[in-house]
C-alpha cells in the first residue's frame, strides 16, 4: 500500500494556560482563529464506527468485510459509507461525495468514530469542503494515517479536535496495533509508547535528551504538500512526528529541506521520524543514506530526535493522537502521553 501526498506552512504563538491551537499565520488572507483543544468522547462496546474511504477506491470489497469484522469483534457496531463502493477515477467517489459522507458521518449522532478503510490520494482535495463548525459541535474519534494526514492536521488545525494516526482498514490489525487502539481510544490511558524488544529493526538516537510539546505529524509527503495552505497549526512547542513509504532518500531530503524553508523545523521541541518503508536509494553508491539525510537536518537543530518508532506503513503500529500535550524521551526511544486522549 503506498498512501500519501500533499500540504503545509507556519507561525504564532501557543497561550498559557487552557490548550489551544496556535494562531498561524498564512502567506496571504487572515491568521487562523485560536481555538480551544477537544477531546472526543472515549469508545465503548455498543458504540457505533462508521468506516468511510476519503481517498482511494476500494478494489477489494473483501477487504471491507475483514475490516467489518474486525471492528464488531472489537464490541462496536459498523456503519458502512457509500464511498466504500464508489469508483471515480483511483478516487473512491468525487470530492464532492467523499466530502460529503465526512460531513455526514460527524453530524450523525449515532455514530461515535470514523474509521478509514484506505489511504492513496485525495484527503487534501476535501479539506476546503469540509464543513468544520459541525465538526467542532459534535467531536469524535476520526483515525487513519498516510494520506488521511491531511484531514487529521486539518481537523486538528481548523476546530482543536484531537484526532488519530492509526491503522486504516487495509493495513495491519494485529494484536500490537489493537492494543494500542483500546488502550488510547477506550481505556483512556495516557500511553507510554515504549519500543518493543521483539523488534529486530533498532531505533537509532539522532540527538538525546527529553523534551515536552503537543503532538503533531503524519506523513511527510502529505505535510509537504500542504506546505503553505491554511489547514496547518503554529509549529511553536510542538512535538513532530513524521513516517514515509517508498521514497528515495533524496526526495525526503527534499521534503524535509520543504519544512525548514517554511519555517517548521526551527521551531518544534522535539522530532520522532517512523519507519520509513522501502526507502532506499536506487543507486546507493551515488546517494545519502536515510540516516545520513535526517542527521543533515536534525542534527543541528539540537532538540531530542529519534528515527524509528512504531509509526508508518509498517504491520505493528502505535495509535497517536494528533494534539495532546507529551514527552519524548530520545535515549530510551519513548513518547509518553502526558494525559489521555479521549475525555
Amino acid at each position: 500500500m503506498k498512501d500519501r501526498r500533499q500540504f503545509l506552512k507556519t507561525a504564532g504563538t501557543l497561550l498559557a494556560g487552557t490548550p489551544l491551537v496556535g494562531r498561524a499565520t498564512l502567506f496571504e488572507g487572515e491568521p487562523v482563529p485560536e481555538t480551544k483543544i477537544i477531546k472526543p468522547p472515549a469508545l465503548k462496546p455498543g458504540d457505533t464506527v462508521a468506516i468511510s474511504s476519503p481517498a482511494g477506491a476500494v478494489w477489494d470489497s473483501g477487504n471491507v468485510e475483514k475490516f467489518t469484522g474486525i471492528i464488531e469483534s472489537l464490541g462496536f457496531k459498523v456503519k458502512h459509507g457509500q464511498t466504500l463502493k464508489e469508483k471515480t477515477g483511483y478516487f473512491a467517489g468525487n470530492d464532492e461525495l467523499r466530502a460529503k459522507e465526512l460531513n455526514t458521518f460527524f453530524a450523525d449522532a449515532e455514530v461515535k468514530a470514523i474509521f478509514s478503510q484506505k489511504g492513496g490520494w485525495g484527503c487534501a482535495r476535501l479539506l476546503e469542503k469540509l464543513d468544520y463548525e459541525t465538526i467542532r459541535k459534535n467531536p469524535k474519534v476520526i483515525m487513519g494515517f498516510s494520506d488521511i494526514t491531511s484531514l487529521l492536521v486539518a481537523i486538528y488545525s481548523k476546530t482543536g479536535l484531537v484526532t488519530f494516526h492509526g491503522p486504516v482498514g487495509n493495513s495491519g490489525w494485529n494484536d500490537f496495533s489493537v492494543d494500542y487502539i483500546k488502550r488510547v481510544l477506550m481505556k483512556k490511558e495516557a500511553v507510554t509508547y515504549a519500543y518493543p524488544d521483539k523488534d529486530e529493526d533498532k531505533p537509532y538516537l539522532l540527538n538525546p535528551g527529553k523534551a515536552k510539546g503537543t503532538l503533531i505529524g503524519g506523513n511527510l509527503a502529505v505535510l509537504a504538500g500542504i506546505m503553505g495552505s491554511k489547514y496547518l497549526p503554529d509549529w511553536k512547542n510542538k512535538i513532530l512526528f513524521l513516517e514515509e513509504v517508498e521514497e528515495e532518500p533524496y526526495s525526503v531530503d527534499r521534503m524535509l529541506t520543504q519544512l525548514r524553508l517554511a519555517g517548521v523545523l526551527k521551531n518544534i521541541s522535539g522530532f520522532v521520524f517512523g519507519k520509513c518503508a522501502k526507502c532506499l536509494a536506487e543507486e546507493p553508491f551515488k546517494a545519502f543514506t536515510l540516516k545520513e539525510v535526517l542527521e543533515q537536518h536534525i542534527k543541528p537543530l539540537k532538540i531530542p530526535a529519534f528515527y524509528g518508532a512504531m509509526i508508518g506503513h509498517i504491520e505493528n503500529k502505535y495509535t497517536i493522537p494528533v494534539g495532546v500535550k507529551a514527552e519524548i524521551d530520545a535515549d530510551k526511544f519513548e513518547i509518553k502521553l502526558l494525559e489521555a486522549a479521549v475525555s
